[in-house]
């Protein structure tokens, strides 16, 4: 349910381009109404898209403020790119600022995990290591990996976004993005099972 409301931007920013798309001038007429003036029918799928995501992603940070829970730091640096970057996309009616925001995310993460290791510090075993228990080289390994998982992923995005069309890109950031994560997720997890004593995973599976 976590992954699902994580993803509620991304499906949602989906789900609208894809709706806006079967009619286009209607969605140009709704954006002209609520957004501004000088949309194109062109333009409208993807602009009413990163209108969606942008509400939902407010709306997401709105309810843990009602129920009093804690925002997870990701969250808030995914709402502050998705705002700027979906801003800057509908204000100047470029839909190439709204592209880059997988890369500039990915990117946010990679630089974050790459500046603690120079500071000699381990974010995920911060994060992951009351939970699982590896040798430190392991923790290295996880570390370069996930860093150089952000930073292909980032550039695959843009190289997606810069020579092909729009729709394409949709449906590689819903699905060519979110595939390769859940990959290169299960790529960690089996590594990681190789740590995990053979009485412990025993034990769970009963």
């Amino acid at each position: 349910m976590k992954f699902l409301y994580d993803l509620l931007p991304v499906i949602l920013f989906f789900g609208t381009f894809k709706v806006a798309q079967t009619n286009p001038d209607s969605a140009a007429a709704l954006c002209n109404q609520w957004l501004g003036s000088g949309f194109q029918a062109d333009q409208a799928p993807v602009i009413c898209a990163t209108a969606a995501a942008i509400i939902v992603s407010l709306l997401q940070i709105g309810v843990k403020f009602v129920r009093r829970e804690k925002i997870d730091p990701m969250l808030w640096i995914s709402v502050a790119v998705i705002l700027v970057f979906g801003s800057l996309t509908i204000l100047l009616h470029d839909e190439m600022f709204i592209k880059w925001k997988p890369t500039i995310l990915y990117w946010i993460f990679g630089g974050i995990l790459l500046g603690g290791s120079f500071m000699h510090k381990n974010f995920l075993k911060s994060l992951l290591g009351n939970k699982v228990s590896l040798p430190e080289p392991a923790w290295n390994i996880l570390l370069r990996g996930w860093i150089g998982f952000f930073a292909v992923t980032g550039v695959l995005n843009l190289i997606v976004a810069y020579t092909c069309s729009t729709d394409v890109w949709v449906n590689f950031k819903l699905f060519g993005l979110m595939g390769l994560t859940l990959l290169f997720t299960l790529g960690v997890g089996f590594y990681i099972s190789r740590f995990i004593p053979e009485s412990d995973s025993e034990g769970k599976s009963r």
